[in-house]
């Protein structure tokens, strides 16, 4: 079998690079052979048209793409791919539903006027460029042979966006690599782990008012209960029009006089990831979801971090938020309403007051990482490849 993926990849710094990266070698593993025809090509219509027309894709079975991450790039070539091409089976891993890219590349005239105007004028311009981008979304969900969720909620809202018909969404959840278990640390002193890209939306400020609760109501547990802020740091996110992300989270773990509580592990190496969390008893992902976003649909997806743990073997916190719930449903974990930060606070006192709750939810969280092993979920992905394919050749 040869496929050819769409997506970015290494070194590219986001989680569904590193989702593709992994995905690849587990494919090619399996004997796959895959071409990458739009690596260092730029997400613009006209560098995406030009690397369309110069591929030879009738050298490959099937066309995979990986959507999400707010790019273009890889829904604008399905586009182009599908007009060109009718027979050609094409696929896709939608990492953000219930939608697929959630905006266009350039808004229609007179809304590109607002652009350039002050804030919240070109936001007003998406929302009302938002029925066209669906229907193009829609137009392009109907053109694929098959579509791939990671969650089940994800995969249910997706389809009911996009008019879909039923068996047309396939469910693999996100997958995980191999690592060895290791034991809990000792549970004299909780350990909690924020792990993930550090940016505004994911709700850290959130956490870390949280801890600062836990300490009003028990001060018993200071000194029982350390916090780390681990993962990476994109320039073009820290540093946004709310000024220094990063120093402003540092003033309010002063201000709250957290500072001999909290450890950081900033832009955390990829070979000290696993025992990083692993010298942990518990993730916590305190995500919020975009207001802005939210005037367009709802992210139903899931979070790659949150994978870590399971392959880790550990449990999770986390908000209500994307499909979270989902993925810590079956005993490895809990869960409390986005944005309440008495709410997270109680969930933290409760562990604190009860570390075995660590211990159980490791359990469960080693047991579905073993369940999500990359070999695994890349032979579910041949799998429905393999019936893609088939069945474009049965229609031709």
């Amino acid at each position: 079998m040869r496929i050819a993926l769409l997506a970015p990849l290494p070194p590219e710094k986001n989680g569904i690079a590193d989702y593709a990266n992994h995905f690849r070698t587990a494919l090619e593993q399996l004997g796959v052979t895959v071409l990458t025809p739009l690596a260092g090509v730029a997400g613009t219509s006209e560098a995406i048209k030009h690397a369309v027309a110069t591929f030879n894709w009738q050298t490959v079975d099937l066309v995979h793409a990986e959507l999400g991450g707010g790019r273009l790039g890889e829904f604008l070539a399905l586009r182009e791919l599908r007009k060109a091409y009718s027979h050609l089976p094409l696929t896709a891993t939608v990492h953000d539903p219930e939608r697929i890219v959630w905006r266009r590349e350039r808004l229609p005239f007179p809304l590109n006027l607002l652009e350039r105007l002050p804030s919240p004028l070109p936001q007003a311009a998406v929302v009302l460029a938002d029925p066209l981008t669906l229907r193009e979304e829609r137009q392009v969900a109907k053109g694929l042979t098959r579509l791939v969720t990671l969650t089940r909620l994800g995969a249910d809202c997706l389809r009911l966006r996009m008019q879909l018909p039923t068996g047309k969404v396939a469910v693999i959840n996100h997958a995980n690599l191999a690592v060895p278990p290791a034991p809990l640390p000792a549970l004299d002193t909780l350990r909690l782990l924020y792990f993930g890209f550090i940016y505004r939306g994911k709700g850290i400020e959130d956490l870390v008012q949280a801890l600062a609760d836990v300490f009003a109501q028990a001060p018993e547990l200071r000194g029982h209960v350390r916090l780390t802020l681990a993962g990476g740091t994109a320039a073009e996110m820290a540093f946004g029009a709310g000024g220094n992300y990063l120093e402003q989270l540092n003033s309010q773990i002063a201000a709250l006089g957290l500072t001999d509580a909290i450890d950081w592990r900033l832009n955390l190496p990829a070979d000290e990831i696993a025992q990083t969390i692993q010298a942990h008893h518990v993730m916590v992902l305190p995500y919020r979801e975009s207001k802005k976003l939210g005037l367009l649909g709802r992210q139903r997806g899931t979070s790659g971090a949150l994978s870590w743990a399971a392959a880790c073997g550990r449990g999770a916190i986390t908000s209500d938020a994307r499909a979270f719930a989902e993925e810590v449903a079956s005993g490895n974990g809990a869960i409390y309403p986005e944005g309440d930060v008495a709410a997270l606070a109680e969930q933290l006192l409760r562990l604190a007051r009860t570390p075995a709750l660590a211990r159980d939810w490791a359990e469960r969280a080693g047991e579905i990482g073993r369940e999500r092993l990359w070999p695994l979920t890349a032979q579910k992905f041949t799998e429905v490849f393999a019936e893609a394919i088939a069945g474009a050749r049965h229609g031709a």
